[in-house]
């Protein structure tokens, strides 16, 4: 069959499979029929030259089928959940809008305000800035999950949690029972904002390990917060080790430690918190806390169409070369 000139319609389409409109839809979208009629109707569509029109199906539909994603992307672990969010909604026949909040409430905002100009029919988030107003500015119609935090500013939000607390405290257990008593939390420094759950958790679980804390803020990208773990690492009480809100963080302190001659974990043990892949990929491997990542995701979409959830989920301890006993 050749390519017929100008638009084909889904009617086109729909006559050409001997099928009606909405079971064409549906196969075309791979989400109804058996696999040899989905495949058939995908095989037409492009022997026809059929193209999905969006303007067409959201007028028709009432529905864009576009979904904001947001996080903050300098992050490792925030850019792998993102397209892991991007390809979990492209099997469901959405499409993703990605931004990047990068860390900054009034980027965020700037987002949010977006979001609401495409008119996205939901919105999975990685808040900076989880008590912030403008979160009200999507309307009440649009489904917002947030992941990792609640929206406080946005009332009857979905959200899909993360057991911090557990986090924490099984990562200072792993470092007390090493024998560290001096250790240092690098956190994200997030301008303007309330202070995260995890990092407002530490200072409170290590004192009942008996652990010496230093707590110190740094950017959440990798190179820009080199500079930051060099200045803890040179002081002359340094920490024995470090547990870092994030692996983009813990790779941070690979470097400077390589740059001050310390040796990872003979001199300096170092503790991560995403598992992300790169984490058995760095020499000695990164100790981490590791999420269940495909079923975080699996979740927050689900919670699109069915809204009011709040999942939590618990991250497992992963024990590699980083970390040893203080000399």
């Amino acid at each position: 069959m050749s390519r017929h000139p100008g638009r084909r319609t889904l009617q086109d389409l729909a006559t050409a499979a001997g099928l009606s409109l909405a079971a064409t839809s549906y196969a075309l979208r791979g989400l109804r029929g058996s696999p040899a009629t989905i495949q058939r109707v995908r095989e037409l569509a492009d022997e026809l030259g059929y193209t999905v029109d969006p303007i067409a199906r959201a007028l028709a539909s009432g529905r864009t089928g576009w979904v904001g994603v947001s996080g903050s992307l300098r992050d490792l672990w925030q850019q792998d959940l993102s397209v892991l969010l991007t390809r979990a909604l492209r099997r469901e026949g959405r499409f993703a809008t990605i931004a990047d909040a990068d860390a900054d409430p009034e980027l965020e905002r700037r987002i949010v305000e977006q979001f609401a100009a495409q008119r996205v029919e939901g919105a999975l988030v990685s808040p900076v800035d989880p008590t912030a107003d403008y979160w009200r500015l999507l309307d009440p119609s649009v489904a917002v999950v947030s992941i990792g935090d609640a929206l406080l500013g946005r009332p009857g939000s979905s959200s899909v949690l993360f057991d911090n607390e557990y986090g924490v405290r099984t990562a200072f257990a792993h470092l007390a029972e090493l024998g560290h008593r001096r250790v240092g939390l690098l956190a994200p420094a997030l301008p303007s904002t309330p202070g995260r759950p995890a990092q407002l958790l530490s200072s409170a679980i290590a004192e009942t390990l008996g652990i010496e804390l230093i707590a110190i803020a740094a950017p959440a990208a990798t190179t820009d917060a080199v500079d930051v773990v060099a200045s803890l690492l040179a002081a002359r009480d340094r920490p024995t080790g470090v547990f870092c809100l994030s692996d983009s963080l813990a790779f941070a302190v690979y470097r400077a430690a390589r740059d001050a001659g310390l040796r990872i974990p003979d001199d300096l043990s170092v503790v991560g918190y995403d598992d992300h892949q790169l984490a058995v990929l760095v020499e000695p491997g990164l100790t981490t806390m590791a999420w269940d990542e495909d079923a975080i995701v699996a979740a927050a979409v689900e919670q699109l169409d069915s809204p009011g959830g709040a999942p939590l989920f618990r991250p497992e301890l992963v024990v590699r070369g980083s970390t040893g006993s203080p000399r």
